[in-house]
């Protein structure tokens, strides 16, 4: 019956069942907001510039807590056993578990049996962590932390006794400071001065090489060297630079009696400008012209064996 909606398929006869929207076409029209800033869309390039510069980021201090921690340790069996023969200071000794035992290693136990060292047993991961990820080859040595000396008290010390300071200019091999460290022991000088920035420090090499004068010269850190040289001509001191065109020879170094600062620079670029004009007397030592320059090393032990000469009145050959 017409307009019988009861009757099945009633009224829609030919035609489709349309589904519905659902709210998509009323939220296509809503928009989608602000759009991303460049460095937040991931196929931007600016986004993968940011994400190479927090990796660099996230990276530079763990370069930096590498060569801080390398300072201060002492890593590999040879290294290791050296440092103990050559009497270096030693806070904590390392030993990683299952370490093949060698010779060396052997060696190595023998002499911390023998000095009541204490070798602390750690797993290689341990040890790799708190070496900074150094070759160690299962052993390590932990150095203290260098104590300096205050400059003004090296320097008040040196102007009562009329002794001798070494003062480094641009030195920056720490086998040159512990030899220099080396030289000043031998021959009485009160201590090393050197300064904050651009120089060698008291590393475990430089330790080594002093061969023991390192617990016995004190080194003082200056903040500025030209200000600390100030100070020394104030107190009295004789400023004398070691410079290959001095006119001074070494063997009549002025006030080589009384107290006196000696300042030795490095052999690529000598004594820096105002380090020289800090000087009371540019000394040089006379070697054959084949050779260029002398070791900064050799150079402050030629001096402190002149004054020390001079100083006893003995006759210099």
């Amino acid at each position: 019956m017409a307009g019988n909606s009861q009757r099945r398929g009633a009224g829609s006869k030919g035609k489709s069942k349309a589904a519905g929207s659902g709210g998509r076409i009323r939220r296509s029209l809503e928009g989608r907001g602000p759009t991303p800033k460049a460095e937040d869309r991931t196929y931007h390039k600016a986004y993968k510039a940011k994400q190479a510069a927090q990796r660099k980021q996230q990276t530079a201090p763990k370069r930096a807590n590498r060569s801080a921690v390398g300072a201060d340790w002492v890593v590999g069996r040879n290294p290791v056993y050296e440092a103990l023969m050559a009497g270096l200071p030693v806070k904590q000794a390392y030993v990683a578990e299952g370490a093949e035992r060698d010779d060396r290693l052997r060696e190595i136990f023998k002499f911390a049996a023998e000095k009541s060292l204490p070798l602390l047993q750690v797993t290689r991961g341990e040890l790799d962590r708190v070496t900074g990820g150094l070759v160690h080859q299962g052993v390590a040595l932990q150095l203290p932390a260098y104590e300096y000396a205050d400059a003004q008290d090296l320097l008040a010390e040196a102007a009562q006794t009329d002794g001798i300071v070494v003062a480094l200019d641009g030195i920056t091999d720490p086998r040159n400071l512990g030899a220099i460290i080396r030289s000043a022991g031998a021959f009485g000088a009160v201590g090393i001065v050197i300064p904050a920035r651009r120089s060698a420090s008291m590393t475990a090499a430089a330790w080594k090489t002093s061969a023991g004068a390192a617990a016995r010269v004190p080194v003082a850190m200056a903040t500025n060297l030209n200000r600390a040289l100030e100070q020394a001509s104030k107190m009295g001191l004789t400023i004398v630079g070691l410079a290959g065109e001095g006119d001074v020879p070494v063997s009549g170094i002025p006030g080589a009696d009384g107290p006196l600062l000696i300042v030795v620079g490095s052999e690529d670029e000598g004594l820096a400008r105002l380090t020289r004009e800090k000087c009371d007397a540019l000394v040089s030592i006379p070697i054959a012209s084949a050779v260029e320059s002398l070791n900064a090393s050799v150079a402050a032990s030629v001096v402190l064996y002149e004054v020390s000469q001079q100083r006893t009145g003995l006759p210099t050959k």
